[in-house]
Formats: structure tokens, sequence, C-alpha cells
């Protein structure tokens, strides 16, 4: 009885710490009222002067990917070199199909050759827009590794970055595109 009494804040902390991690979904809403989604997207953003990068356009004419500040971007940094690229470029590839209309696709192929681009995109019959950047690159976006992809709403806020390959064609995805469009 003793051993209660001393340690009551004790047991009542830990009891209610089971009861967080032990009950279905009790975990995530607290994590969501503590820290809403909308607060940790909106501080992550992407300057509209960080999007003065000239692009080279391959299978599209060149461009600055500033021009495409005030729209939703699909960014997708990758490599003819990169299994994991390749691997989800055909859902890459759907998600264009389908989304065109609603986003900004741009595609830019790093540490890679024009010609083995090229090569690449006419052996799959790829369309999506695909560039080589020509000048420096943000470090707020320079890929560490790759691929990696980011949507961008029209405003430059992150509203998706992937650092690995990914099935771009789910409902998910484009349900985040059809919101994002202005």
């Amino acid at each position: 009885m003793n051993f209660l009494k001393k340690n009551r804040i004790y047991v009542v902390l830990l009891a209610v710490l089971a009861i967080i991690f032990l009950l279905p979904g009790l975990k995530e809403k607290i994590r969501n009222q503590l820290f809403p989604e909308a607060i940790i997207r909106e501080a992550v953003r992407l300057p509209e002067a960080d999007y003065d990068i000239t692009l080279k356009g391959i299978n599209v004419p060149d461009s600055n990917l500033k021009n495409f500040y005030g729209k939703t971007v699909f960014l997708n940094f990758w490599g003819t070199w990169c299994p994991p690229c390749r691997e989800e470029w055909p859902t890459i590839q759907q998600l264009y199909d389908a989304k065109k209309g609603k986003a900004a696709f741009v595609l830019i192929a790093m540490q890679d050759r024009e010609e083995s681009v090229r090569k690449f995109l006419a052996d799959n019959h790829y369309t999506v827009p695909v560039y080589i950047a020509e000048s420096p690159i943000s470090e707020k976006i320079l890929p560490k590794s790759f691929p990696t992809t980011f949507i961008l709403k029209d405003d430059g806020q992150f509203m998706e970055r992937k650092d690995t390959s990914f099935d771009w064609n789910t409902p998910e995805i484009h349900m985040l595109l059809d919101k994002a469009a202005p």
C-alpha cells in the first residue's frame, strides 16, 4: 500500500502511456493534434528565387524552372544509371498521362549524358518532359540520393517529398494533385 501512495504519479503516468500506445488510432490522433501536418508542410517552402534553374529540354523545348512557379510542379531528379529511378518510371508516365493538365512535370536527369537520356526515353516510349540542369540547383532541393521527387504547390510549398523509388500512380497522389491544382 505504501508503494502505491509513494508512486501514484508514476503509476498514473504509466497507465496513460499504456492507453495511448495500446488503443488503435489514439497515438496518431494525438500526434496530429500536437504536430499538425499543415504546419509542418507550411514550414517547408521553396522560395521563388530558388526556382531559377536553366533547363535544357531533352524531349521538350528548353526552359527555366522559374517558368513553372505559380503552378503545381511534380519535380523528379533521376538518372538512366539508377535502377530505382528506372523502376519508378512507368508509374510516373502513368501519372503524367492522367494529370498533365493538373501539374507541370519536370524530370531532371542528373549525372547523365544527353544521348543516354534520349535513348532511354525513346526505347521506353516515355513522353514525360525531361531536362538537364544547366545552372546550379538550390541546396533546398539538390538530391542526396536518387531518385528524389518533390510535389510543389503553386507557391513553392512542399506537398510531398520522396527520396526513394515510389509508385506515383496511386489514388492518394492523384487526389493530392487534384487538391493542389489552382
